[in-house]
């Protein structure tokens, strides 16, 4: 059955029992029989023209897993594996309208530093590395939109309280699919991100390592990303299929 129904997901048209019997090594006959049981249970449709698809009570069954996700379940182990590459602070932030809202974090054990990062803790989208990837993934009209609201306060004197500096910096986001905090809203913290997408490819979360600035090693930059990525997959974000 599994076999079935990964080749129906690999088809973007539906499928002819000769092509699912073929794909997956079964005898034309096994393959009608766990087909017919599959459609009485609406996991698949069969076609008039004698094809078949992916049903739609996967759909309902995907939507029920997906609403029962909890995002800082899924992080959690990963964010303990970055940290014990990196040594230091692994976040986990979400957006909240113009806000970004820290819900998972590992303590670095290493610094006595005061660090605004915590769990439940808030900050402008356009100060944090988490927040510009969030304002990274919006239309320029809403971004404008966001600096036109906000009116891009600052909170130290490296903080982009400029519409043309935050511009430039979400369009290099945008092209590396990585962001920085150089101090911008701590002094003396600096910190790198990458996004964590949903299963419609839209970001989700951001993944940050925040360290004070002394220490913070900007080759962490693939261990952050790979991170990201693997809680992306685990949330069921599934790469575009190269052509």
């Amino acid at each position: 059955m599994m076999s079935l129904l990964a080749v129906l997901a690999d088809q973007p048209e539906p499928a002819t029992l000769k092509l699912l019997a073929r794909s997956t090594g079964l005898h034309p006959s096994t393959a009608h029989r766990i087909l017919a049981a599959m459609t009485s249970a609406a996991i698949v449709e069969r076609h008039d023209t004698g094809t078949y698809a992916l049903g739609i009570r996967l759909l309902e069954l995907g939507n029920l897993v997906k609403s029962r996700i909890n995002i800082r379940q899924v992080a959690l182990p990963y964010m303990q594996q970055l940290h014990e590459i990196v040594g230091e602070a692994v976040n986990l932030g979400i957006r909240h309208d113009d806000e970004i809202v820290y819900v998972e974090r590992t303590s670095s054990g290493r610094s006595l530093l005061r660090v605004v990062y915590l769990v439940g803790g808030r900050a402008p989208l356009h100060l944090t590395s988490v927040g510009k990837l969030f304002l990274a993934a919006d239309a320029a009209a809403d971004v404008r939109s966001y600096a036109r609201r906000t009116g891009l306060p600052g909170k130290t004197p490296h903080s982009l309280t400029q519409f043309d500096a935050l511009e430039k910096e979400l369009d290099k986001i945008r092209r590396h699919e990585v962001a920085f905090d150089n101090e911008e809203a701590e002094i003396g913290l600096r910190c790198i991100a990458a996004p964590v997408l949903d299963d419609e490819g839209q970001i989700a979360a951001g993944l940050s390592v925040s360290a004070p600035s002394d220490r913070l090693d900007p080759d962490w930059v693939k261990s952050i990303k790979a991170s990201a990525r693997a809680i992306s997959l685990a949330l069921g974000y599934r790469p575009p299929q190269r052509k």
